[in-house]
């Protein structure tokens, strides 16, 4: 027989439960406070996005203002007209952020699942060689110089995944909240079953460290997303090159012409006659971190527990 549900209609009661529900005076200024702080973060980018599509003189006139004189979108359409080889950065920035997330995590995870293991051999010395990159590297002539030389990868879209794949903080996140999050006892009893350390990784642990996953996963998303120095050694073929390292060449290329005397006719009929030179700069924002706003608000609640979660046992 189901059990009923206990409900007061004590008057106190329900008194008290109603004012310890009620919002306090310290709450409402704190929420005042947040509103301010959310204000102030959400503005600067309000005024990216009005000035991607405000008129060109209107910015030299008067400068960046929420309320311009003219409306244009010169801004957009100079990108834009880069539309064939925008595409394939786009593709290409894609692909190097899905394989190299997807890689790095696969990687990351099983090394922090190994030297979280206490029964581990090599726990001791996999942790000491984990924290040597981070404290001792050989710079980037010297990364230059194996990735071309030794490895012969130039021009290689490896190096846009490989270089920044692993990371030290990442796996002592996940190795953190494999420690603090997953009790050892699952491991223990899936070895009493007869489970390998495979099996134990890819059907236990694995699945319960998504929160840390998506946490890390996220932070990499980001950077991959952001790279553009390695793009600019290592890639010489214009087809290769990543969003980043385009929409740099792009407002360079604005840039120069602003500055040179002559600008060949052509030039100017396909920049519309003009040269938007601080919209393009704000369009250019704009292409960057649209896709990162779309994929946050996916995120962020994995992202918060990820990065909280396994930070204290309880």
């Amino acid at each position: 027989m189901a059990k009923e549900k206990m409900v007061t209609t004590d008057p106190e009661i329900l008194k008290m439960a109603k004012k310890h529900k009620r919002p306090g005076f310290g709450q409402y200024v704190l929420y005042f406070i947040l509103l301010l702080y959310t204000l102030f973060c959400f503005l600067p980018f309000l005024l990216v996005v009005i000035a991607a599509f405000t008129k060109e003189s209107s910015i030299s006139k008067n400068g960046f203002s929420y309320f311009p004189e003219e409306w244009s979108t010169d801004g957009i359409m100079a990108v834009l007209r880069y539309g064939k080889q925008l595409a394939y950065s786009y593709g290409i920035t894609i692909f190097i952020t899905v394989v190299g997330t997807f890689t790095g995590l696969m990687v990351m995870s099983a090394f922090a699942y190994a030297i979280s293991r206490r029964d581990f051999k090599l726990r001791k010395f996999l942790n000491v060689f984990l924290i040597i990159p981070m404290l001792f590297q050989g710079g980037q002539l010297s990364a230059y110089i194996i990735f071309t030389g030794a490895y012969h990868l130039k021009d290689s879209l490896l190096l846009l995944i490989l270089p920044i794949c692993v990371s030290t903080m990442n796996v002592i996140i996940l190795r953190t909240y494999i420690n603090n999050s997953i009790p050892n006892e699952l491991n223990e009893a899936a070895k009493i079953d007869g489970a390998g350390d495979y099996r134990t990784y890819f059907q236990i642990t694995l699945p319960l460290m998504k929160p840390s996953l998506a946490a890390v996963g996220f932070m990499m998303a980001t950077g991959y997303w952001n790279e553009w120095q390695n793009a600019l050694l290592y890639i010489d073929t214009a087809w290769k090159k990543p969003l980043q390292l385009l929409l740099i060449s792009i407002q360079k290329t604005i840039e120069f012409l602003m500055n040179s005397k002559d600008v060949p006719a052509q030039v100017l009929q396909e920049m519309g006659g003009k040269l938007p030179a601080q919209s393009a700069t704000m369009a250019t924002v704009l292409v960057v971190v649209g896709p990162i706003l779309v994929v946050y608000p996916f995120f962020q609640k994995y992202f918060i527990k990820g990065l909280t979660v396994g930070s204290v046992k309880g």
